[in-house]
């Protein structure tokens, strides 16, 4: 019993000591480390980094509120924007549109009960060009003229099917009834004119007229001038020459008047020709001027004639 007793009290300061050596350990003065900073933001960081974020949340506001602006002014929609619609047809623009660089469309068309206007400060030009990007048509409509630049210009009815006027380089060909100008003037020609019918309107005259050059008329098988209902006068202000190379010149008429020719004379004095003279005898000099002589029982026409002789 005593060994037992021993044997505690010395366990019990062998465990006593373990605690005392536990404790001055702890109080050991430890070896020296780096100094601890603190983690985070503080002072003028913090106060400048809550500034950078509310001038963020403020431009995301004013960019949202000009995001919807913009929309509703311009209108955007799911068909399109504004005036403009986008469809399966194409893309449909209503008012008026300005197109500041060129335009590439393959058809344009407007509504069934307005016009197409096309408007510009210089000009409007359409071009045409084939598979490799050269230009094989174009038109121009400037503040001056109008120009067309292509092999061949066609104008054609209302309905498609007729060919009214075509123009190449060749030729210029109108297949109209009738062609009218209205000009004070009329038409001037620089050259030849070939149509198988020259008409005035019924309630005007006809005039074909060169002024200071000749005015010739031909055709393989006759020239027919007429004039149905009115007189037709043909003058010329030195020689007019009717010629015919293998047949004859007809005046058919019920009354053939030659006026201002000369006066013959056939008595030998001038001064014995009768004043009341009404016959007279149509004369013509070899030169083929023609004359007038008084009519006498017999031909008084005489080659020698002064009038004759003054040709």
């Amino acid at each position: 019993m005593e060994q037992s007793a021993t044997l505690d009290i010395e366990s019990l300061k062998i465990t006593q000591e373990q605690f005392i050596l536990a404790s001055q350990s702890l109080h050991l003065q430890r070896p020296g480390c780096d100094a601890v900073y603190p983690v985070g933001l503080y002072g003028w960081r913090k106060r400048c980094l809550y500034f950078f974020l509310l001038l963020l949340l403020v431009t995301m506001i004013v960019n949202l509120a000009l995001t919807v602006w913009i929309i509703k002014v311009m209108n955007f929609s799911v068909d399109g924007m504004g005036n403009l619609h986008l469809n399966q047809d194409g893309i449909r623009l209503e008012g008026i549109s300005e197109f500041l660089l060129p335009l590439y469309v393959n058809e344009i068309q407007s509504r069934g009960d307005s016009l197409l206007v096309l408007r510009s400060e210089k000009n409007v030009t359409l071009n045409a060009r084939n598979n490799q990007g050269q230009l094989t048509g174009q038109l121009t409509v400037g503040p001056e003229a109008v120009e067309a630049q292509c092999q061949r210009l066609e104008v054609r009815s209302r309905d498609g099917g007729r060919l009214l006027f075509t123009a190449d380089e060749e030729e210029v060909v109108m297949t109209t009834e009738k062609f009218t100008v209205t000009g004070s003037e009329g038409a001037v020609f620089g050259h030849s004119v070939e149509t198988p019918l020259i008409q005035a309107r019924a309630s005007e005259d006809l005039k074909l007229e060169s002024p200071t050059r000749t005015l010739t008329m031909e055709a393989p098988r006759g020239v027919e001038v007429s004039a149905a209902k009115g007189p037709l006068k043909v003058s010329s202000r030195k020689d007019l020459q009717l010629e015919s190379t293998e047949g004859e010149i007809l005046l058919d008429a019920n009354t053939i008047q030659l006026g201002s020719l000369p006066l013959g004379v056939y008595t030998a004095s001038p001064s014995q020709a009768s004043q009341e003279q009404a016959v007279y005898e149509v004369c013509v000099c070899p030169s083929g001027k023609i004359y007038l002589s008084p009519a006498e029982s017999s031909s008084t026409c005489q080659a020698m004639s002064n009038i004759c002789l003054w040709s």
